[in-house]
């Protein structure tokens, strides 16, 4: 038990308590900072149009363009559609499972069987974009893009 005054109990330094805030401080503002900083490598997708295929009950074809940021890879995946892939910028790496991994510059294309399970799909470069246009030929409302476990 203690029987000193109150007033002669030693407190935290005042030197202590401001190094303690500080840290706390810096430590809750790199938290914001990291919690509300962007994902940088998502890729982001625009679509374009989505059309009835005349003469095709059921089916429909859907444009999109796909903008890849420097190093930016996609999950691994299927469309469940006649895929056909035309690049516009940068250049992208595609891989479908069993098939043989590819490097794509402008103007060149890729093809993905309504089957196949897209296995690499990424941004060539850690620092220049990439963007491609993808159209889809699918049944009417399926999903874009489908998520396969590895």
């Amino acid at each position: 038990m203690n029987t000193k005054p109150s007033s002669q109990i030693p407190t935290t330094s005042p030197v202590i308590c401001w190094r303690n805030s500080a840290i706390l401080t810096i430590f809750l503002l790199l938290s914001c900072a990291i919690a509300s900083a962007p994902a940088a490598d998502q890729a982001k997708v625009t679509e374009l149009m989505t059309k009835a295929l005349a003469g095709c009950p059921g089916k429909e074809v859907t444009m999109i363009t796909v903008q890849y940021p420097p190093g930016s890879k996609d999950p691994v995946h299927r469309h469940n559609a006649a895929t056909f892939v035309y690049v516009l910028e940068g250049s992208i790496v595609m891989q479908m499972r069993g098939g043989k991994k590819v490097t794509l510059h402008p103007g060149q294309t890729f093809y993905e069987d309504p089957k196949g399970i897209h296995q690499v799909g990424e941004n060539a470069s850690k620092t220049k974009p990439a963007k491609f246009v993808v159209v889809l030929v699918k049944d009417k409302g399926a999903p874009i893009l489908v998520p396969v476990k590895n």
